[in-house]
């Protein structure tokens, strides 16, 4: 018959694995803490007397001491259970011993996160004095029906801040968060700060003015509209402005609007007009100030007699035609086409062909370093990827610009376009490559350091 052989003199058997207790005591007060022997060494003797009686399973005592005293254990902020957490997930720790449960936290939601950790790590948990320990079916069943209840608690504790958030907010009140421009906060109410909103209602009335968040942002920073803090409002702080409800006296959850407590201070018909503007696209909006916005190649259009090609238009069945037309031709001269000069040309196709040029123009290699290294001489470190992620960021949002942003470009790098029977010769040039750049930096606010 076989027997076990019992370990002598405290000496565990060689097969046992051994496990690491740590021996986590607390006060709630810092009341007798400076006696000789008190409530902590108390707790401490009681979880060490534990650890020796289960040595022939392994446990061995961790040496560091972890006391708190005089913290609560309502709260998880304690010195030495933030040593003991760092240790545990440093994998030093294996047991946690305690006196009692509520030594280590009195809250089952703190206590749950107490046990997530715990768990994550491989770490058990013990109470000596109350038969509590998840090394045990019996433990981990205790424990799981206590975490079942922090669970329920965390669920309807969730459920009344919902509740209550969204009752506040159907009766209009401010709930905290980042304050919009354009007010203040006084006694946890939204107040109108006047300087502010002078800025607000700006952005308001550039946009219904422009159509274009581009053009609204580069006639704020030409103004000097900025933010609270001082920074250039670009193009996305425009349209994040444009739909902050906040402004017109209403707030919003989950979708739903409702009057506010605070004061509005853009007018609503001043709203509604940015917002019929927001609804139509983009490329739409830039189509439709196209259509008012003077000819692109005016003054850099001629014939082959040196002589400008005025920009004209006509209208047929509500559609509208754009054309450039020779001099001679708007002058009466019936002769001009037999001298070889092209009496009028289709401004959308030679437009057309020229921005196709530019386009191209600007994805050449050597175009990229003449704009770098002419850059350079006002922004000495600005380096060459940054001028060629400009220049290709351009390149797609080219349909969607402003007019006034397109002529600019346009006029930077073309010279002349010169049309006749034959075609068009469209001369392009590279002077003036440091003004464009600054006009791709207002165009492309993400390169910040190119509109620098």
């Amino acid at each position: 018959m076989s027997r076990r052989k019992l370990p002598v003199d405290g000496v565990m058997p060689a097969s046992v694995k051994k496990l690491r207790c740590a021996v986590y005591t607390r006060k709630s007060t810092d009341e007798g803490l400076d006696k000789e022997f008190n409530t902590l060494d108390a707790q401490r003797d009681a979880c060490e007397a534990y650890v020796t009686s289960q040595r022939a399973e392994g446990w061995v005592l961790v040496h560091d001491r972890y006391d708190d005293g005089g913290f609560s254990g309502g709260t998880l902020e304690r010195p030495a259970l933030r040593r003991l957490l760092a240790d545990i997930e440093q994998g030093r720790v294996d047991v946690i011993v305690v006196y009692k449960i509520d030594r280590l936290s009195r809250s089952l939601m703190d206590f749950a996160k107490l046990v997530e950790t715990m768990e994550a790590h491989g770490v058990t948990f013990v109470s000596v004095t109350q038969s509590f320990n998840t090394t045990t079916s019996m433990g981990r069943l205790t424990l799981n029906i206590l975490l079942s209840f922090a669970q329920f608690e965390r669920e309807v504790i969730g459920e009344r801040i919902r509740d209550k958030f969204a009752a506040s907010r159907a009766r209009g009140m401010w709930m905290g968060g980042k304050v919009p421009l354009g007010y203040d906060v006084v006694a946890r109410k939204l107040m109108p700060n006047e300087v502010e909103a002078a800025r607000v209602r700006r952005v308001f009335e550039l946009f219904v003015e422009t159509g274009s968040g581009t053009e609204t942002a580069k006639r704020l920073q030409a103004e000097g509209v900025v933010s609270r803090s001082g920074r250039p409002l670009d193009k996305g702080d425009v349209y994040k402005l444009l739909n902050l409800r906040s402004y017109v006296g209403e707030v919003t959850h989950k979708g739903r609007v409702y009057p506010g407590e605070h004061e509005a201070i853009v007018p609503r018909p001043l709203w509604d007009k940015a917002h019929a503007t927001l609804q139509v696209s983009p490329r739409a909006r830039a189509a439709q100030n196209r259509q008012h916005a003077p000819a692109l190649l005016k003054g850099l259009i001629f014939g082959i007699d040196g002589r400008a090609l005025s920009p004209t238009h006509s209208r047929k069945n509500g559609r509208l035609y754009r054309y450039y037309v020779a001099q001679r031709v708007l002058k009466g001269d019936a002769a001009a086409e037999d001298d070889g000069i092209v009496r009028r040309v289709s401004a959308a196709e030679i437009e057309a062909a020229v921005v196709d040029q530019v386009r191209a123009l600007l994805r050449q290699p050597e175009i990229v370093v003449g704009t770098w290294l002419t850059a350079r001489v006002e922004v000495p470190d600005l380096t060459e990827m940054e001028v060629r992620d400009a220049l290709e960021r351009l390149d797609p949002l080219w349909g969607e610009l402003f007019p006034a942003e397109q002529a600019r470009i346009v006029r930077a790098l073309v010279e002349r376009v010169v049309v006749g029977p034959g075609g068009a010769d469209i001369r392009l040039r590279v002077e003036g490559l440091s003004g464009l750049v600054r006009d791709l930096g207002a165009i492309a606010p993400g390169v910040e350091r190119v509109a620098a």
